[in-house]
């Protein structure tokens, strides 16, 4: 199994690639690959990422079958069902390193914003779930003097970092595994405009 920082070198190196128009990993998988992994996987990364169909983690660190374990939410958001879907890969799987990935012009936080500023009772209460889980880290901003284009930048990236912090302190298993068995957890945002994913948050100091 790959430590966090080869890992995190596979996802950069990857990414690089994708930007560049230049990827290795084939989107046809063969019968022999898929015959590798019958026996069981051995992801060497885990992705929390949003649902946002154009923010896909395979292609965006141009990784193959078997190389990314990746959960999808609106707003990267997370919730008991998330922490569990992570702590089971990084037990079972001995995965070292957790990718929070969130993405510029993100909806759920805009939506998070517009709710902020103009309360609506005629949201589902399944998206107000959502909603609730983004606000403490957006609702400072908007209550501050931020410019509208700033505003909504520095939100998705307090999104991301408020779902890394809450990872990192609010599982017991995850908390052991960080202190005593080298598991990284990290908070990247995917630009849509230039393809780049920029890891800012919980880097370890050689790699940031």
């Amino acid at each position: 199994m790959l430590s966090a920082h080869e890992a995190l070198r596979r996802l950069q190196e990857g990414n690089r690639r994708f930007v560049e128009g230049e990827p290795q990993s084939p989107l046809e998988v063969d019968e022999s690959r898929r015959s590798e992994l019958l026996a069981g996987q051995a992801p060497h990364t885990i992705v929390l990422g949003c649902s946002d169909s154009r923010v896909p983690a395979e292609m965006v660190f141009d990784q193959g079958l078997g190389d990314l374990f990746v959960i999808r939410v609106a707003g990267n958001v997370v919730a008991p069902s998330q922490v569990g879907s992570i702590e089971f890969a990084a037990e079972a799987f001995g995965t070292r390193l957790v990718v929070v990935l969130g993405h510029s012009n993100c909806g759920a936080v805009a939506a998070t914003i517009e709710q902020l500023r103009q309360p609506s009772e005629t949201r589902s209460p399944n998206l107000y779930s959502i909603v609730d889980r983004i606000r403490p880290a957006v609702e400072p901003l908007v209550e501050s003097s931020v410019a509208p284009d700033e505003l909504a930048e520095r939100a998705v990236r307090a999104n991301i970092r408020a779902s890394a912090n809450q990872l990192r302190h609010g599982s017991s298993i995850l908390e052991r595994l960080v202190e005593q068995d080298g598991l990284l957890i990290v908070g990247a945002e995917y630009s849509l405009e230039t393809g780049r994913v920029e890891f800012f948050e919980g880097m370890p100091a050689s790699d940031s």
